[in-house]
């Protein structure tokens, strides 16, 4: 807890029966209030891993993809009456050891989300990220700022933190259930009004993280095109779509959720 504020780690996982304890052993006790992880259908021993050290896991029956992970995540999270939830990877290629000054970033009311970013200090490639990638996200960033308006230094990071009121707020429900569901997520936090915090972080590639091919990578890319060039059409009023529409729907923390009794 900071500031009186009730933190909550949620873990997306899948296949992260090698690195999940690591990850664990990392987090801040006393800062993390409560841990939760949604297992989307891994087919190694995840949960069993979970079921362990005593985490509160949540076991998908069939995998609902990244997005639809995150989804039960966040809707878990707001069930326990968070006031913040950090999504901490459990495959460790973020460091957990960010989460006090994430959460704090947010605790004290200077930020509504804080992400952490591979492009601000070490360098991304010194830290073992694809060369593709590097000129990728590079490319992707700079595109999104000039239709944005923002200054990111990175859009595509998956660690990330929010307050309660960003959660409850964004039409979650009607993003996607696959990776670019992270980007909708941004352009829809802008779009709202709120605000994002950046924090340096170090890049850590190496086997047993979790990574998408070069194929759902371009898929990702042209996606990514495609929220930034939506977002910019709502911002002007010349179309809405979907997601940047007045009746989206947002989680519901009443929903049923599948819990794994540990």
């Amino acid at each position: 807890m900071i500031n009186n504020k009730k933190v909550v780690v949620i873990m997306p996982a899948y296949n992260a029966e090698k690195t999940l304890e690591k990850t664990y052993n990392e987090l801040y006790k006393d800062i993390v209030d409560e841990i939760i992880l949604v297992d989307d259908n891994s087919s190694d021993k995840t949960k069993e891993v979970a079921k362990k050290l005593g985490i509160t896991t949540i076991v998908h029956d069939k995998n609902k993809g990244y997005g639809g992970n995150q989804k039960t995540c966040y809707t878990a999270a707001l069930k326990t009456n968070a006031d913040i939830v950090i999504m901490v990877h459990p495959d460790y290629q973020y460091t957990p050891k960010l989460v006090p000054a994430m959460a704090a970033m947010i605790a004290f009311d200077e930020y509504d989300a804080c992400i952490a970013s591979r492009f601000i200090g070490k360098g991304a490639l010194e830290g073992g990220m694809p060369f593709y990638k590097f000129i990728a996200n590079k490319c992707l960033t700079w595109f999104q700022n000039i239709l944005s308006k923002e200054r990111l230094t990175e859009y595509h990071t998956g660690f990330r933190a929010f307050s309660k009121e960003v959660l409850e707020t964004l039409p979650l429900k009607e993003c996607s259930d696959d990776f670019i569901f992270d980007n909708e997520m941004l352009a829809l936090i802008f779009y709202k009004g709120f605000t994002i915090g950046q924090i340096s972080c170090p890049t850590k590639y190496f086997p047993d993280a979790s990574s998408i091919n070069f194929l759902r990578s371009c898929r990702y890319g042209f996606g990514v095109l495609s929220v930034s060039i939506l977002y910019a059409l709502a911002k002007l009023g010349l179309y809405k779509s979907k997601i940047f529409r007045k009746n989206g729907r947002s989680l519901d923390k009443n929903e049923d959720l599948p819990y794994f009794q540990n």
